[in-house]
């Protein structure tokens, strides 16, 4: 077809003389396109309605993380052909293509076939993106990255438009995404170690073609039913120019989260969850960014929680630049060597952050190799004895001269020997207990936290040292054997059975684990609890 088809007996424009008058419509303010399309197309209603169903996609696209919600027709449908493929049916559909299953009849293999969704193909940025996926994936050979095949080009019918289209024709992957296994429950530790370090030689396969992924997600990694891990989607994929991939194309130098349109809006693109905090600022990216979502992704596989939750967009966002994950959430089977991992994945600062994911897949593989040398959680041998039986109890506590001591021999040298630190002792008094045993001084010698009793039974208290009063922690009812988080902003302690944890000044309890508690815990600053089960 050159310059129109027929539809309904009505001549219709092909699809450059339609993209056109779009951008025509689009460059103006939108209080002014309904008066320009009227005149426009006076007499051609079936036009201007094309043309608003094409506004409209395109102001929902711009004000959605992606397109899954646009409303606009498929462009291939099951049956048709685009050059030698036959179309099967629809995979799915994104922000950054629709993705169908394709039959090849010139080497008779199934494959997918990837097209811009119809409400962006005149949107140039996102097409710079499609054609740079091409040159990324071609450049890429690795059993962990989906693979191309080639480019195909094609005229098509978009709701009875016609106009040339250009298709990735990739590797066909079969199996459930990541995030599809997620949604059912935790991974086992063993089985994401395997799934992470195939994660990561392919993330590794990619930066030493200096390209970084800038979008991966569980939802973008395939898990095939022979067990092989494949990394998909390199839409957002930044090519350095290490990479000698050619050019980046308009506007996607700084950041794949911010693009800017012909009309100066952003337009947000990538998935806040798993950005880096350098990312969600919209600065500049190296593979870094990729290594942090690689924790997210390793976090979520373990906890069946991301890492960073929020209501919103906007509470995504601050819980990626202010807040950490919940630690306590990972399993208990954890590897110590592994949390430590995931929490130089997860700096805020990318200096601070593991540099490197062949690290990353150093760290695994030796954890995989050696799982008995990692015991997650330590336990001590339960100490003889049990309760106390006394209503009062005395508490003793030092206090240190030792630095004041240092500082002034330090100050004043040769002056004469340190004198020994004189201890100091006070008595708390207490609401009645029946375990003057349980108790715990946080680590700043500022807080108290003991078991004792009042009208609603057995609980824990807390009082502040320049204070004069405890108060009562809800919920902790039964408690036994208290002790504090390094940062003395949380508890734990043993009640009916279970490992608790409440945080300072008036969370709620959270189990962690069963356990009795009668050999005692304690919380170390690596966020493990060590305790005994005795």
């Amino acid at each position: 077809m050159s310059g129109s088809s027929e539809r309904n007996g009505m001549s219709i424009p092909a699809w450059p003389q339609l993209e056109a008058l779009f951008h025509e419509a689009l460059g103006r303010a939108p209080a002014q396109r309904a008066a320009f399309l009227a005149a426009r197309c006076a007499d051609r209603p079936e036009l201007r309605a094309q043309i608003e169903a094409m506004l409209r996609a395109h102001a929902e696209g711009a004000n959605a993380l992606n397109v899954s919600g646009v409303s606009a027709p498929s462009v291939l449908t099951p049956g048709s052909r685009l050059g030698a493929y036959e179309i099967l049916g629809t995979l799915g559909a994104g922000g950054m293509g629709e993705v169908y299953r394709a039959r090849d009849t010139k080497l008779h293999r199934n494959v997918a076939i990837k097209i811009l969704p119809a409400a962006f193909m005149a949107d140039a940025d996102r097409v710079a993106r499609f054609e740079r996926e091409a040159r990324v994936l071609a450049a890429l050979n690795h059993p962990n990255i989906a693979a191309i095949y080639g480019i195909e080009d094609g005229e098509v019918v978009v709701s009875g438009f016609s106009r040339t289209i250009r298709a990735l024709v990739l590797e066909l992957i079969e199996g459930d995404t990541l995030a599809d296994r997620i949604a059912r429950g935790p991974i086992p530790v063993t089985d994401a170690l395997g799934i992470a370090r195939q994660i990561a030689e392919g993330l590794e396969a990619a930066h030493e073609k200096s390209i970084v992924h800038r979008d991966l997600k569980p939802a973008n990694i395939k898990l095939t039913p022979t067990g092989t891990v494949k990394v998909l989607d390199f839409g957002l994929a930044k090519l350095t120019q290490a990479s000698g991939l050619g050019p980046q194309g308009p506007g996607l130098t700084a950041s794949p989260t911010i693009t800017v349109d012909r009309t100066h809006s952003g337009l947000i693109t990538g998935t806040p969850a798993y950005m880096s905090p350098e990312q969600a600022r919209g600065q500049a990216v190296d593979k870094r960014t990729d290594i942090w979502a690689f924790g997210c992704v390793f976090y979520e596989m373990l906890t069946s929680r991301r890492a960073f939750q929020g209501d919103t967009f906007s509470d995504t966002i601050a819980a990626v630049l202010e807040r950490e994950p919940d630690w306590l959430a990972l399993p208990t089977s954890t590897p110590p060597t592994l949390r430590h991992l995931l929490r130089r994945c997860l700096k805020k600062e990318p200096k601070d952050r593991l540099h490197d994911v062949a690290d990353a897949r150093i760290e695994i593989e030796d954890a995989i190799s050696r799982p008995a040398d990692d015991a997650a959680v330590p336990r001590a041998a339960p100490p003889a004895g049990h309760h106390r039986e006394r209503l009062a109890w005395t508490i003793a506590a030092l206090a240190v001269l030792g630095m004041a001591a240092l500082a002034l021999s330090t100050a004043v040298p040769f002056l004469r020997p340190a004198v020994a630190p004189a201890p100091t002792r006070f008595e708390i008094s207490t609401p009645p207990t029946v375990d003057p045993a349980s108790f715990a001084l946080s680590s700043d010698g500022r807080q108290l936290a003991f078991v004792a009793t009042d009208a609603g039974g057995r609980k824990l208290f807390v009082r502040r040292l320049d204070e004069v009063t405890a108060q009562p922690l809800g919920g902790t009812g039964g408690a036994l054997f208290p002790f504090w988080a390094p940062d003395g902003q949380a508890l734990g302690f043993f009640a009916d059975g279970k490992l608790k944890r409440i945080d300072m000044p008036h969370g709620a309890p959270r189990v962690l684990a069963d356990a009795s508690g009668w050999g005692g815990a304690t919380w170390n600053r690596d966020g493990v609890i060590v305790f005994s089960d005795g």
